[in-house]
This record gives structure tokens, sequence and C-alpha cells, in this order.
């Protein structure tokens, strides 16, 4: 019912940037949050960020201060800003949405760090 395409990733050096963008569409509403998640080889995917309809927001321990969720309604659009990015940020980034009794993901974007 809903799909989620996520854009951006790449090779970055640390200390760089990269903004990550999910567009979404089908049976898809301004109303539901949206957020980022990673999961990089070997390890559990963990949350990143999440943003509800109304702009309440919550952000990872591990990129506080570094990155920032946002987004767009009219566009049905989130990003994720990313600054100052570090090795350990290396990972697969899945978009993912939420309407009741069931999760929607993308397919995911993988972003580099390299030292």
């Amino acid at each position: 019912q809903v799909q989620l395409v996520e854009s951006g990733g790449g090779l970055v050096q640390a200390g760089g940037s990269l903004r990550l963008s999910c567009a979404a569409s089908g049976s898809f509403f301004s109303s539901n949050p949206m957020g980022w998640y990673r999961q990089a080889p070997g390890k559990q995917r963990e949350l990143v960020a999440r943003i509800d309809s109304d702009g309440t927001t919550i952000i990872a321990n591990a990129v506080k201060g570094r990155f920032t969720i946002s987004r767009d309604n009219a566009k049905n659009t989130v990003y994720l800003q990313m600054n100052s990015l570090k090795p350990e940020d290396t990972a697969v980034y899945s978009c993912w949405t939420v309407l009741p009794g069931i999760s929607y993901w993308g397919k995911g974007t993988l972003v580099t760090v390299s030292s």
C-alpha cells in the first residue's frame, strides 16, 4: 500500500556530509510518522531518527548533534541531513513509516564513510 524510495547514499570521507531523501507514495498521508534506521554488516538494525506529523523528533544518541531529520509533507518526503560523518556511521540506511498494524520499509541506501 505504501512505497518508500531512498536516495542520496554514497561514499564520503570522514568529516563530510550527505543528505538522504525518502519519497513516499501510495496509501500514505501526512499524519504518518516517518523515520530512518540503519544496519551495518554483523550488527543489529538501530533507530537513527524519526519524525511525527507535528514535527516531533527522536534522534539517536549516537548521532545527536550531527544528524537532523525533517519532512516536507507537500512532497511526502523525509530527509536525513548527516554532518561530521564518522567511519562508524557506515551502514545501509532504510526509510520507515507505519500505518495501523504494519510497518513499511524502503530497500535502503548504502552510506560508506572512509577514514
